[in-house]
């Protein structure tokens, strides 16, 4: 009559590598996502960038006031930004920029547009 044998364990002396190469790799991979959310949400806050300097743009070029121009392109950007204005006598110049920063972290970086506009002039009245 033999012996009883004690069952074995499934996996041997490999058990539980892939839970540590799990705990390994988990790091890495919420570096990968946080590092590719924060690149699209700065590229959606430079369109919105894009956009206020626009705006702003074309509302000083017809004429519209300076605080106008502003809280136009206040509205249209990311929360936060600075805009700046420069009237020309041909020209307007609108500049809009917004601080972007990695959650969690002090590593930032400013986030820009510029939109230019020929200033219009009514019918009839000299430059």
């Amino acid at each position: 009559m033999r012996a009883a044998r004690a069952p074995r364990r499934a996996g041997g002396p490999e058990r539980g590598a892939a839970s540590a190469e799990f705990a390994l790799t988990l790091p890495a991979i919420v570096l990968v996502l946080i590092t590719a959310l924060t690149g699209v949400a700065a590229a959606v806050d430079h369109v919105r960038c894009v956009d206020a300097a626009r705006l702003a743009a074309r509302a000083l070029a017809r004429g519209d006031s300076g605080a106008a121009a502003v809280g136009l392109a206040a509205r249209a950007a990311p929360a936060g930004a600075r805009v700046s204005t420069g009237v020309g006598p041909d020209l307007v110049r609108v500049t809009v920029t917004a601080r972007r920063s990695v959650p969690g972290s002090a590593v930032g970086w400013d986030v820009s547009a510029t939109a230019t506009a020929p200033v219009e002039y009514a019918a009839g009245l000299p430059p």
